[in-house]
């Protein structure tokens, strides 16, 4: 970001050459001195302001010198022909200070200060006038471009302390957020333990249960092919079941993902074992530039579509199912989609509901955990489309 002082010191060669061209023509209209202010103003505009790079000294020394000869050129036909464009003079100091290095400022100050001095119209002074007029003008003007040098070093280092204040301010944000995240986590730490504790006294020795029994249905259902089958599923889904509930306990990822490489392909590995329970046909696609993300992220996105793929089967009866996983630059979107019954989303029943209606609020309480978004689309006759949107939080690179 430009600063003031950067923003007045960039125009002030252009008002110390127009304003006292404006004052001359004031007093007395002349071709000369208006062509020859413009000319000095354009002279500068295009060698310093348009090109910085050429007048860096130690790559295009004879560009700066150049310049400063023209410029000087300029000024005392200037002088020559009214004396208020002295006050120009004092835009070349700061030239001089701005372009030359160390000792060349002070020599084009002297060269400036004397080309005023000669530039002026003798009236009758003394050599020894004329030499305290110079000696006086260098002083004045070492003084003046000293300053100026102050004040731009004070400047520059300004700008390295608020940048590297802004440097420090995101690392805290950082750092911070990081806290935050760590603090959330141990608050849930203790819940965890308790929720493992009714899991494996209720619904993990339920399960086990439901394998035994089904262990036992398979050894009674003789060779009918359909019902064993049924069984083999019913027995998969149970087995799945407890060890996904082992592993939400544990807070461990889901065992799709485990396994897989990314979300894309655990997603296609939820997909196809639903679709082969369901025989429905489900396709899922990636689009973006997908990399990894933050267990919390790709865990909750997984969840998402488990369950709605879990409201599709009881709910929709539908043909078929697309699911869309979208990387974008700030938030990865998940997009389920099916042609089944559809329903209204206000009665929570439908698709857009599991048995008792908590599919679709414990969808949304998932993603707004996240600070994400969930949006429900769906007429009855005319499918259902279930889309999540959660900030791309990448992964830990720790994990």
């Amino acid at each position: 970001m430009v600063s003031r002082w950067e923003r007045a010191t960039a125009a002030l060669p252009y008002l110390l050459v127009l304003l006292p061209a404006l004052f001359s023509l004031l007093r007395a209209w002349r071709v000369e001195v208006l062509a020859l202010a413009l000319f000095a103003a354009a002279w500068h505009w295009f060698v310093v302001a348009r090109r910085p790079a050429w007048t860096a000294w130690t790559a295009r020394a004879w560009v700066v010198a150049g310049y400063f000869v023209v410029l000087l050129a300029v000024v005392a036909a200037l002088v020559r022909i009214d004396p208020v464009f002295t006050v120009t003079g004092v835009g070349v100091f700061v030239q001089c200070f701005a372009l030359l290095p160390g000792l060349w400022a002070y020599a084009g100050v002297a060269v400036t200060v004397g080309t005023l001095v000669a530039a002026r119209p003798p009236a009758g002074r003394t050599p020894v006038e004329l030499l305290a007029s110079f000696v006086v003008g260098v002083l004045v003007a070492s003084m003046t471009g000293l300053v100026f040098q102050t004040v731009s070093e004070q400047n520059a280092q300004l700008k390295e302390k608020s940048a590297r204040l802004a440097a420090l301010a995101e690392e805290n944000a950082d750092l911070q957020a990081r806290l935050l995240v760590q603090a959330r986590e141990a608050g849930v730490l203790g819940e965890r333990q308790r929720l493992a504790r009714e899991i494996h006294d209720t619904v993990a020795q339920g399960l086990t249960g439901i394998l035994t029994q089904l262990e036992a249905a398979d050894e009674a259902a003789g060779a009918t092919p359909a019902v064993r089958a049924r069984l083999a599923t019913v027995r998969e889904l149970a087995r799945e079941s407890l060890t996904e509930a082992r592993r939400s306990v544990q807070a461990l990822r889901p065992a799709p993902l485990a396994t897989a490489a990314q979300l894309g392909t655990a997603l296609s590995e939820v997909a196809a074992a639903w679709s082969r329970a369901c025989e429905v046909p489900a396709s899922v696609s990636v689009t973006g530039d997908a990399r990894p993300l933050h267990t919390e992220v790709e865990s909750t996105l997984l969840r998402v579509a488990q369950e709605a793929l879990a409201n599709v089967g009881k709910h929709a009866r539908a043909s078929r199912v697309g699911i869309t996983l979208s990387y974008m630059e700030d938030v990865v979107a998940l997009d389920v989609r099916d042609d089944g019954s559809g329903f209204t989303p206000a009665s929570g029943s439908g698709s857009g509901g599991s048995g008792g209606g908590f599919g679709l609020v414990a969808m949304r309480q998932r993603v707004t955990r996240l600070a994400g978004s969930l949006a429900v689309e769906s007429a009855p006759g005319q499918g259902t489309a279930i889309s999540a949107t959660v900030p791309a939080i990448p992964a830990d690179p720790g994990t």
